[in-house]
């Protein structure tokens, strides 16, 4: 039985869609659902390098639209919008990777980098500044302002890697099963990482937990972010940079213990 998730009138699209591929409910459900592909565009250009063209990340992000519609289970205790999110998000990280945007020398500073955030964050339970960073890492703040921004996207594909199979997301975050399908150690393991991203936040630097609540909480621009914080654009990129790569940084002891 199909749950009430969506209207009649976009049930019967749904429907015609899945049992005969119909043209005009198709054009319906990319006309009704398209604004998640600028959604997800624009949560990923806050972290893309310049180089990285935005119309080649929206053909991959209606890519993964596209095998939304051909994979969701529309009997499934599901909200598309949820499914199609992940699926959109999924296409672009694997079009990323199959690109290889990032060069391996830059990928190891990278590594060094969130080490150094780990190590002294740890040490110290509280955020560490750009100098003791620096001062760790051997380098000037200007060679880690430049690595904190190449580390940005490849962050975020480290925090969202994902192995989809069928309507089943099997990476480390799975949000589309519900927890009470989780085995117990699976459920531990959400927990920990909750607790650790919630702890970690809490220690940011104050601009920097101010861009991540205006960015996925009151989900603002980036524009429109800087014109809160009355500074650049690229500030608040960079400001964000850091945020995700301490973030992700508070959950690597987690990751290497399951």
């Amino acid at each position: 039985m199909v749950s009430n998730k969506f209207s009649t009138e976009e049930l019967d699209y749904w429907e015609d869609w899945k049992t005969r591929r119909d043209p005009e409910a198709g054009d319906y459900l990319v006309e009704r659902y398209l604004p998640l592909v600028d959604y997800v565009i624009q949560r990923f250009m806050i972290n893309l390098p310049k180089s990285v063209e935005k119309d080649d990340i929206r053909s991959l992000a209606y890519e993964g639209l596209l095998d939304a519609f051909d994979k969701f289970d529309i009997e499934r205790d599901l909200k598309f919008e949820t499914y199609a999110t992940w699926r959109i998000k999924g296409s672009i990280i694997d079009g990323l990777r199959r690109s290889d945007w990032l060069p391996r020398s830059v990928r190891d500073k990278v590594k060094k980098v969130e080490e150094a955030y780990a190590i002294l964050e740890q040490q110290h339970s509280q955020s560490v500044t750009d100098e003791e960073v620096s001062r760790y890492l051997g380098i000037t703040k200007a060679e880690l302002n430049k690595t904190v921004s190449d580390a940005a996207l490849s962050t975020m594909i480290s925090i969202d890697e994902t192995n989809y199979d069928g309507q089943e997301q099997t990476g480390k975050h799975s949000i589309l099963r519900a927890d009470a399908a989780l085995s117990p150690e699976r459920h531990v393991f959400n927990q920990l990482i909750k607790e650790s991203l919630s702890q970690a936040i809490a220690r940011l630097p104050e601009k920097e937990k101010l861009v991540v609540s205006l960015c996925y909480f009151e989900e603002l621009k980036l524009t429109e972010i800087a014109e809160v914080l009355s500074v650049s654009v690229s500030r608040v990129s960079q400001l964000h940079s850091k945020a995700m790569l301490r973030l992700h940084a508070a959950t690597v002891a987690i990751h290497e213990n399951y």
